[in-house]
């Protein structure tokens, strides 16, 4: 069944519509950057040799990245950055797309206004890395942002043409379901998934889109049919600014204007196709017919010939062509820049969106549409991993064969079903807390990314993650007890299976808590499986089976773990207050002081143990969501 009906019965009338909106650009900017500078101060160890010792001595060193960078685009201008790899491409991109708000001197305006959170709305940030789920579709990963992104006002039927709108634009309906895919997981092309990322950024129909390396990764061909996807968004309004190492020819000749930079300096900026003839005339050109962009990029290391330069010769090239600019070019710029400033771009309405337009872009959806929403991506994009192959037969294999190596155990034989107990203990401790300790760190990178173009609340997004999880999180360890409770021949009446049931569900997911807050806070994923490791570790051997008399200055640990209350309430369902004492033979006379009894007689109520796993899943959630809290956007 098609998610919407248009006129002759198949929509496409509609998607021809939305097509037309979502490409119109009512809003267009001119980007305008003068003297931009940014410098980053970073600290320098040393080490000196004073009267025969040696001294550490730390220091502060400036470094600077940009060097009074001047340039201007118009609507339906394609800019592009050129440079080497250090050179300052990304760093400037980041400024004008205000993600390094005060850190800079210069000026960055829109329409003759300085950049701002209301003017922002209007510019689309493309990163160089891909930041997408990998196990969804392609239409599902544009409807989903369409759906989150968009405002209230449009309905759900609204919001999915936008987003096949984008697909149609883009070329991507062939492809549309493919799974996105990344380096691990086979999915689309490299060129069609950072279409994907464009279709994004277009959902909001901006007038003024930033691109990082859009072709990095692709080969010539791939390249060339990007860039011309980016021409054709220019030649319909929009203002384009991207960043490339190396074109191709073809390429080249796609680009309106050219920012030619060099450790952080400017050599170049106008049009493309002046460039070479700028160069001839402050005495470089090249010795043969060749790419305009490889000859740029060879004068921007250094290298006037072809042939192999030393470095002091590389530098003498690098100054010469910044002073050409500076004291012919650069003026030039200047002048045309600053006289460029129309009436239009000073009048109030000029390009920026009225209150009355702010007011419904701003209308953004509520918390508990956010909620479904993200909640329905998270289920799909979690599918195959929460349900994978190996995940169910390794629940199934432990389940089985602790079944078998206690099968039909004698009530009577309290060590071996013990141990049993603390089995389960172990496996539903160590198995959910290392699972959920990438959950956060797998996702930072997206999390960012729409956490700051405001596509979400922070609690919406972790409630949603929360929920998306227990699919895995109760099913997997009710199959799992389901078996082997029988085959061991565990207590046989259906309340001590449920309560048991209830114990491992309510374990489970303290331990998937404690991983989501490590996760959290570390944000790393070898970090935190380390740690994770290490402290479920001390969690086990305080949990009161491999050592019951614990020395006074550790005994506090087991008071903290949560395998401690778990086994505890295990052994109460299986034996209840007090018998278990009996079948150890702690009656008997001299019997107190041994180990086991004294840890079965321990007094920690069943009461005290549940409201200790309570306040730990509460507390361990509270933590992760104050660790993410402390992300910035």
């Amino acid at each position: 069944m098609p998610l919407f009906d248009g006129e002759d019965g198949s929509g496409q009338s509609d998607v021809r519509d939305m097509e037309s909106i979502i490409l119109s650009t009512n809003y267009p900017i001119t980007l305008k950057f003068v003297d931009i500078i940014y410098r980053v101060k970073f600290g320098t160890k040393t080490t000196e040799k004073i009267s025969g010792w040696k001294v550490e001595q730390k220091s502060m060193e400036e470094r600077t990245i940009l060097d009074k960078i001047t340039g201007m685009v118009s609507p339906g201008n394609l800019l592009a950055i050129l440079g080497p790899s250090g050179s300052g491409k990304s760093t400037l991109l980041n400024i004008l797309a205000g993600r390094l708000t005060g850190n800079y001197t210069g000026t960055v305006s829109v329409n003759g206004r300085p950049l701002s959170k209301s003017t922002s709305r209007n510019i689309g940030f493309v990163t160089q890395d891909d930041t997408l789920y990998p196990h969804l579709t392609v239409k599902e990963t544009l409807v989903f942002c369409s759906l989150l992104r968009l405002p209230k006002t449009l309905s759900k039927n609204e919001k999915i043409r936008m987003a096949e709108s984008v697909i149609t634009e883009l070329g991507l309906g062939k492809c549309e379901n493919t799974i996105v895919g990344n380096s691990f997981i086979r999915g689309v092309s490299g060129g069609e998934r950072k279409r994907v990322s464009i279709g994004h950024e277009m959902l909001m129909n901006p007038s003024l889109i930033l691109l990082d390396e859009p072709t990095s990764g692709l080969d010539s061909t791939a390249a060339h049919r990007m860039v011309m996807t980016l021409k054709g968004m220019a030649q319909k309004g929009k203002t384009l600014v991207t960043s490339m190492h190396q074109p191709s020819s073809q390429v080249y000749q796609m680009f309106d204007s050219v920012l030619l930079l060099s450790e952080g300096n400017c050599l170049y900026f106008g049009q493309g196709s002046k460039a070479i003839e700028y160069f001839s005339s402050v005495g470089f050109s090249p010795s043969f017919p060749m790419n305009p962009a490889d000859f740029m990029l060879d004068l921007a290391n250094g290298v006037a010939q072809v042939d192999y330069q030393g470095d002091a010769e590389k530098s003498n090239v690098r100054q010469s062509l910044l002073s050409s600019y500076n004291n012919v070019l650069g003026p030039m710029v200047k002048v045309w820049i600053d006289g460029d400033i129309t009436a239009k771009d000073r009048a109030p309405s000029g390009s920026l969106r009225s209150s009355e337009e702010e007011k419904r872009t701003n209308n953004s959806i509520s918390w508990f549409n956010q909620f479904t929403i993200l909640l329905q991506r998270g289920i799909k994009e979690r599918r195959h991993e929460s349900f994978n192959s190996l995940r169910v037969v390794q629940v199934l294999a432990a389940a089985i064969l602790s079944g078998s190596m206690w099968w039909h155990s004698d009530i009577h034989n309290v060590h071996d079903r013990l141990g049993l107990l603390f089995f389960i203990s172990i496996f539903w401790g160590v198995f959910p807390a290392f699972n959920s300790v990438f959950t956060f760190p797998q996702e930072r990178a997206i999390f960012i990314k729409e956490r700051s173009s405001g596509m979400y609340t922070l609690s919406s997004y972790f409630t949603a993650q929360m929920a998306g999880d227990l699919p895995m999180e109760l099913i997997l360890p009710t199959v799992f007890i389901t078996i082997c409770y029988w085959m061991a021949g565990l207590r046989p009446d259906a309340a001590a299976f449920l309560q048991t049931l209830g114990v491992l569900l309510g374990y489970v997911l303290v331990a998937q808590g404690l991983g989501l807050a490590l996760g959290a806070a570390i944000m790393d994923a070898k970090q935190a499986s380390t740690v994770v490791t290490v402290t479920m570790l001390a969690f086990l051997l305080t949990g009161g089976f491999y050592v019951q008399k614990v020395h006074a200055f550790l005994a506090w640990l087991k008071y903290g773990s949560f395998t401690f209350y778990c086994y505890k309430l295990l052994i109460g369902v299986q034996y209840g207050e007090g018998k278990v004492s009996a079948l150890l033979g702690c009656s008997q006379h001299g019997m107190m002081n041994n180990a086991a009894c004294g840890f079965v007689a321990e007094e920690v109520s069943p009461g005290l143990s549940v409201c200790a796993l309570v306040v730990m899943f509460v507390g361990y959630r509270l933590l992760a969501y104050t660790a993410l809290r402390r992300i910035k956007a």
